[in-house]
């Protein structure tokens, strides 16, 4: 699970999310708890008070498991099940110990059964209340009944603050579930770009080594074949099967490096349309001009990993992409927010740590950059290749 106990990978502003629905669903109920301990204030009998503060404090126990559990995606069926088991108890339990508070003073438990009714959108389902209202109001009517209370307040007490505030909080928990949902769409997103990444790869090689290998075959077959009976063609066959690995080999070698001739233009385009398609806003600053190939393909490489490290390894909403052309070097630039807090300034991860290395062989170099959420990658190559 994240770090928030919500989605794996949830980042920062899912967190503030969560924080702020918390805050809310928390203060929420915390008032809708002050009124049944009015009637705390108004009972003279310190019996009954005490037995009042046993109540509503069981209940605003529960009431923060109910919240807790409402904006957590971890918790089993199980441990929800005996939340819900709890939650009712403690609310049953809860008519006699608050139903003699202040009795014809304050309805005090009607306040309580209103509570009860708008914590039932944290742990079930919305349609859920209106069973849970009708129980509450019965309740609600025969405590008022058996106390000598008037009925009248008790059931507009119960019929109306507590759908009430089951509706808010039940909005409110409709509302995180979707931030949840749209997160890990995200997430999602940014696998299945990945996933397609590494099949246009696997594509590009199967097309660059199908045709060789193939030949290759043929020829060594055929070598083999006319050895005992034509040497020389023999010979010429099995060299041209030769000369067609070193090909091969070459040109694969090429794919991985990312040696062929690149667009970075293009290159940064593509980036950023993947980055969009995954939600992220992404601005693209290109050079002015055509680079060196030698140049851009060993950018295009920087590009390609840091594109990759912005959509598995931060909460990126927006990325900004420059490439800047001076006289003797190229400078490219890849900014983005929403860095995990994990992530440790100046230190390459495996993918950038061996770019790193690639530059310098070239003579450029790399470096990376955490402020805040900021991750900056700053990539320099000469010019001229």
């Amino acid at each position: 699970m994240g770090t928030d106990g919500t989605v794996p990978g949830g980042g920062r502003t899912l967190r503030r999310a969560r924080t702020a629905t918390m805050v809310s669903l928390a203060a929420g109920m915390a008032a809708t708890l002050f009124l049944p301990a009015v009637g705390l204030a108004r009972e003279p009998d310190p019996w009954r008070v005490a037995s009042g503060v046993l109540a509503i404090g069981a209940f605003a126990l529960v009431l923060a498991g109910a919240v807790g559990a409402a904006l957590t995606t971890g918790w089993s069926a199980a441990r929800r099940r005996r939340l819900r088991i709890g939650y009712a108890a403690v609310a049953v339990l809860g008519v006699p110990l608050a139903a003699p508070v202040a009795v014809g003073d304050w309805p005090t438990w009607a306040w309580l059964g209103a509570a009860t009714v708008g914590g039932v959108p944290l742990l079930a389902p919305l349609r859920a209340t209106l069973p849970a209202t009708v129980a509450a109001m019965v309740v609600a009517g025969a405590v008022a009944q058996v106390t000598g209370a008037s009925i009248g307040p008790a059931l507009l007490v119960v019929g109306t603050a507590g759908p009430g505030v089951a509706v808010v909080n039940g909005f409110q928990v409709w509302f995180w579930r979707l931030l949840v949902q749209a997160e890990r769409g995200r997430a999602a997103q940014a696998r299945l770009a990945a996933a397609q990444e590494r099949l246009r790869f696997a594509a590009d090689v199967h097309d660059l080594l199908g045709h060789h290998l193939t030949v290759i075959t043929l020829k060594a077959e055929l070598a083999a074949r006319l050895a005992a009976a034509d040497p020389s063609r023999a010979a010429r066959e099995a060299g041209e099967a030769q000369r067609l690995a070193a090909t091969a080999l070459t040109e694969l070698r090429r794919t991985v490096h990312g040696y062929r001739r690149v667009d970075l233009g293009e290159q940064a385009t593509a980036v950023a349309q993947v980055l969009r398609s995954s939600g992220v806003r992404c601005t693209v600053v290109p050079p002015d001009g055509e680079l060196p190939p030698e140049t851009a393909t060993q950018l295009a490489a920087v590009l390609r990993e840091a594109g990759t490290n912005v959509l598995r390894h931060s909460r990126a909403a927006w990325c900004r992409i420059e490439i800047t052309q001076r006289e003797d070097e190229v400078r490219m630039t890849v900014t983005n927010d929403g860095a995990t807090e994990t992530g440790t300034a100046d230190r390459h991860s495996h993918g950038l740590r061996g770019l790193a290395d690639r530059l310098a062989a070239a003579g450029g170099r790399l470096r990376v950059d955490r402020a805040d959420d900021v991750f900056t990658v700053e990539a320099t190559v000469p010019a001229v290749a």
